[in-house]
């Protein structure tokens, strides 16, 4: 308990962190008084202490979903990760990563080796990541299955409207004409492909390695009747061939792996025709470059890497792109995985029944570890626009605007269809 010890009492500057370990000791952290919340931790192993303290970012998870580590009602695991984090404010991330130069430095080889993502090895972490049970998805997303950041023009907004939003943001940039041929990279469940069609009445074809999203891509379009214009692809974007209008990647760059972005930046630059239009939206850093913490690699996203903004604009400007628009959408992330969060708590024991209570408990740790990088981190998502030629897109930003504001008005959000069975 000696080495947590020393690390909390640095760490913990207002409010009040209690630890009971596993024989009954208390430990007290923080000013407490008026100064913030009072949270109560339970250790209920003799090595949780040592486990986390070795490397706070993976000790804590897995001692939260092994049962080592237990907060007290009226908090929850949420609640803790965002009081430690929120006292290291802009580097959050900073306060859970490995301590010690030597362990930094183990840890960022380790992530560098894993970001290779070969064709064999992208087809199995994109299963891991998505190939999970439909049910489970269902259970916590807006009723579009939209699996990325949602855009809140107002934080009052439902998750569905705000989704919605950000298919408008989204497709304003793109600068789409009727009968378009669009390719979407990583597609995920279909809905921004739809959304397209729906609009533009254009071909789009949508790729990604995870079977079970394919399969429902495809059950989704030929349902909708649009299975002629809309068509789903299990494929490696490497793969794709033939020439495209525009191009979206929507949560796809940190599936990438940094050693690949020539090769997926010289690809698309295939695919698209000369005036073309290709978008990302990706999470990105808001500093310089950094690498996955060993947590959510092993657990959650095995290959992935959020990328700085210098590393996807300097590979990009070698393989013949221009970058015409950048946004960094600050906070939005944070606001979508709290709802994420909400909901997933919400159907606790359905999720435990169709796994266990530690994957239960993973999903919660997994949803709160990244809503507080996009709070109290340096993690925002990062909207780019690219170009093959500059007189490809109108010299200034305003069709952007009215055009988002013309997809807002066209349309009302669905409302979540597990919302009364919540309540």
């Amino acid at each position: 308990m000696w080495l947590l010890n020393k690390m909390l009492g640095k760490l913990i500057r207002k409010g009040q962190l209690i630890i009971t370990d596993h024989d009954g000791k208390i430990y007290e952290f923080g000013p407490g008084g008026d100064s913030g919340d009072t949270l109560n931790i339970r250790l209920t192993h003799p090595k949780a202490a040592a486990h986390i303290a070795r490397y706070p970012q993976v000790g804590a998870g897995e001692a939260y979903m092994r049962g080592w580590l237990e907060v007290d009602p009226p908090h929850d695991i949420r609640d803790m990760i965002l009081f430690v984090t929120e006292q290291s404010k802009a580097h959050g991330d900073r306060a859970l990563q490995p301590q010690g130069p030597l362990k930094r430095l183990a840890q960022k080889v380790a992530a560098k080796a894993d970001s290779i993502n070969l064709r064999s090895k992208a087809r199995k972490n994109a299963e891991h990541t998505y190939n999970l049970t439909r049910r489970l998805y269902e259970l916590f997303l807006d009723e579009d299955r939209q699996y990325t950041m949602a855009y809140y023009r107002d934080t009052a907004n439902s998750l569905e409207k705000a989704q919605l939003d950000k298919k408008a943001h989204m497709a304003a940039k793109m600068y789409l004409k009727p009968g378009m041929k669009v390719l979407d990279i990583g597609c995920g469940w279909g809905g921004f492909a739809m959304y397209l069609n729906k609009h533009y009445d254009c071909e789009v074809l949508g790729v990604a390695l995870a079977p079970d999203q394919i399969a429902f891509c495809q059950e989704r379009a030929k349902a909708a009747g649009v299975d002629d214009k809309v068509k789903f692809a299990l494929m490696d974007y490497r793969d794709v061939q033939g020439q495209f209008d525009r191009i979206s990647s929507v949560g796809l760059l940190e599936h990438v792996g940094t050693p690949h972005y020539p090769q997926f930046f010289e690809h698309t630059n295939r695919l698209l025709k000369p005036d073309g239009v290709m978008f990302s939206h990706c999470c990105g850093r808001a500093g310089p470059p950094g690498f996955t913490d060993a947590w959510t690699r092993k657990y959650i996203f095995p290959g992935g890497y959020i990328p700085a903004l210098s590393e996807l604009v300097t590979q990009s400007e070698r393989y013949g792109w221009q970058v015409m628009d950048v946004e960094a959408m600050r906070f939005h992330y944070s606001h979508t995985l709290e709802e994420w969060y909400n909901r997933t708590v919400m159907h606790r024991d359905e999720i435990v029944h169709m796994y266990d209570e530690q994957f239960y408990r993973m999903w919660q740790f997994y949803l709160a570890g990244a809503e507080q990088s996009f709070r109290h981190g340096t993690l925002v998502n990062w909207q780019i626009q690219y170009v093959k030629d500059r007189a490809a897109i109108p010299m200034t930003r305003e069709y952007m605007e009215e055009e988002a504001t013309r997809l807002r008005e066209s349309e009302d959000p669905p409302v979540w269809h597990l919302a009364q069975a919540a309540e």
